[in-house]
């Protein structure tokens, strides 16, 4: 009985994270935009598992403040929080400048090529236009930095938290993707000279892009912001 139950708890947890992950991309490329109500049967229903695993994700997100649980109301995707994203942003400049000096000093080689492949598919994207396809491959590139310098813990526990701003970038893509490549480039490149200070400056430009395209994308989508 004991294996029975065990069992039951990891198809849970792993139902659970499937689901979570799922709707966090539906809500960071804002599919799921705010203001949205989350039906758990309906998700249920979509994702072909019971609702404890779907309750258990929403329990994930709001722990992230990506939703609200609201008793006797339901489940609802709130709106984007400059004041969050500012501190998602300053976190995520405290590790990854960071992570980017520690980079200069020793990078895994095999990490080295991923950044190559990665950087040409972010090209691919852009040159396509697929807004949720660069996006997906911008963050499988930073995720390679903190890997590759030794230090994939600083990902995640970054992780949650840079979901604050990645609704406001994914606004921000249609006319940032090229920018964006360049400024990738000049990490990489840096990382390459082994110049801590450079790469560690040219990561700190990098996640400053938002604060230049913010005031733009409040003023364009004023319903999506707080």
């Amino acid at each position: 009985m004991r294996n029975v139950d065990a069992i039951s708890i990891r198809s849970s947890g792993t139902a659970a994270h499937k689901v979570e992950a799922e709707l966090r991309r539906a809500i960071v490329t804002l599919a799921l935009p705010p203001g949205t109500r989350l039906s758990e049967q309906e998700i249920a229903e979509r994702h072909g598992v019971s609702r404890q695993p779907v309750r258990e994700a929403l329990i994930g997100l709001a722990r992230t403040r990506l939703v609200e649980i609201l008793p006797q109301r339901g489940t609802i995707v709130v709106k984007i929080s400059v004041r969050k994203m500012m501190e998602a942003r300053f976190v995520r400049e405290a590790v990854e400048t960071a992570v980017a000096r520690r980079a200069a000093a020793a990078f895994d080689p095999a990490a080295r090529h991923r950044l190559d492949d990665l950087l040409q598919l972010q090209v691919s994207a852009a040159e396509r236009g697929e807004h949720e396809t660069f996006q997906r491959y911008d963050e499988m590139f930073h995720m390679a930095l903190a890997q590759g310098a030794g230090c994939g813990l600083a990902w995640q526990a970054i992780a949650d938290i840079k979901a604050h701003m990645d609704r406001a970038c994914h606004l921000t893509l249609p006319g940032a993707m090229a920018p964006l490549v360049a400024q990738h480039r000049a990490i990489v490149a840096a990382i390459d000279r082994q110049d801590g200070d450079a790469a560690a400056e040219a990561m700190r430009v990098h996640l400053s892009e938002i604060l230049r395209a913010l005031p733009k994308v409040e003023a364009e989508f004023p319903d999506l912001f707080e």
